[in-house]
């Protein structure tokens, strides 16, 4: 089967909520990336065959099929095309997805995919929230089918959450102690410079500025909890965040025509579903998964990223899948480094690939909870 390599990835910096992002226009924070990720590659972005853009919550400043308009907006060639994609948090996991899998299928040679959201303009979830205002129905309001198979219940990230911390018999304190650990790590790698040749500057903006170093675990236990008698606070959730990153996926024929170098070899691709309910536990059997795909043991694999939509969702997999914590998510993650919806799982991917680079480690594997219960499974070979 021909193979798909990884020849460039960027990202930017990640933005607070109505911080250093928050006043630049979606489609133009995409373009930045999308020229930057092009440009670094040394390719003529005429030879770009399909940009492929995740993007949650289409609407305003990021409808109209936000890939091609910001491909348009970056002053690129005309003819290429772009196509928007929502697998909820994974839907730039899955552009990444679906660049390969057309360059492995044969149809196309060099393809960008990437994600992008800024959350500080367009909140999570507006397209309920708005439509809702409009007098519309909420998505499962009055489906025959979904109230005979799951009933009217709660069905939310943060309600999912709770459940995994049940099931999984996780702490407020043990959640908590993960969470200090992350904005540890993260503020740890941006001092060594960890970050720094995969952030493409927007401007002076340069250097992530989501981790807390003013926080402590007196801190995070004085917050109120999300719901009563759970154990859920904002302290053990991903930040809401502004920010777009992007990869070029080639062929081996576009490797050699254009004189470029490939980086990582995509080696394995998965996604799976799970407890919708639950939502956010996909991860673990998506990854047996792949390591069952593959004949991979968790051992092999030298780094993993592992979205941090909210803290059990690492440490259950971790317990579940063992390796060493060390491995996973070295730098931080979105507790600490924020979750910019549409644009982390290219975040995830860039970063996966650099610090397979500056470890020199071989195999990267990434993986995410998205809503419905999914997850996609990425392993990385880099070369």
């Amino acid at each position: 089967m021909p193979e798909a390599y990884i020849v460039s990835a960027a990202r930017t910096a990640t933005g607070r909520r109505n911080g250093s992002l928050s006043q630049i226009h979606p489609i133009d924070l995409a373009a930045q990336v999308m020229r930057g990720t092009v440009e670094r590659a040394g390719v003529d972005p005429g030879a770009v065959d399909d940009v492929i853009w995740g993007v949650l919550d289409p609407l305003g400043a990021q409808a109209h099929d936000m890939a091609r308009t910001a491909w348009l907006a970056a002053g690129l060639p005309l003819h290429v095309p772009g196509v928007t994609v929502d697998r909820q948090c994974g839907s730039s996991q899955q552009a990444v997805h679906f660049a390969a899998q057309a360059v492995m299928a044969g149809v196309q040679d060099l393809v960008l995919a990437g994600g992008l959201q800024n959350m500080s303009r367009i909140p999570m979830n507006s397209s309920v929230l708005l439509a809702r205002e409009a007098g519309m129905p909420d998505q499962y309001e009055g489906s025959e089918g979904w109230y005979a198979r799951f009933g009217n219940q709660e069905v939310s990230q943060f309600r999912g959450a709770e459940l995994m911390a049940e099931k999984w018999d996780i702490s407020r304190e043990q959640m908590e102690a993960y969470s200090l650990e992350s904005h540890r790590r993260a503020i740890a790698a941006i001092g060594a410079g960890h970050f720094e040749r995969e952030i493409l500057p927007v401007g002076d903006f340069a250097v992530d500025e989501t981790p807390r170093a003013d926080t402590s675990a007196e801190r995070m236990a004085s917050l109120q909890l999300l719901r009563p008698g759970g154990r859920i606070t904002a302290a053990v959730a991903s930040q809401i965040s502004d920010g777009s990153a992007g990869l070029l996926v080639a062929s081996k024929a576009a490797v050699k025509a254009h004189n470029l170098t490939p980086r990582a070899r995509i080696h394995h691709m998965t996604v799976l579903a799970d407890d919708p309910v639950m939502v956010l536990s996909a991860p673990i059997p998506a990854t047996r998964r792949a390591l069952e795909k593959t004949g991979l043991k968790i051992d092999d694999i030298d780094v993993v990223e592992i979205n941090e939509a909210f803290a059990p969702v690492p440490i259950a997999w971790t317990r579940e899948l063992g390796g060493d914590p060390a491995k996973v998510n070295p730098n931080g993650g979105a507790i600490a480094l924020g979750h910019p919806l549409g644009a982390t799982g290219a975040r995830l991917m860039t970063s996966l690939l650099h610090e397979l680079e500056r470890t020199r480690g071989r195999y990267g594997l990434q993986t995410m909870c998205e809503a419905g219960g999914q997850a996609n499974v990425t392993i990385i070979e880099r070369l």
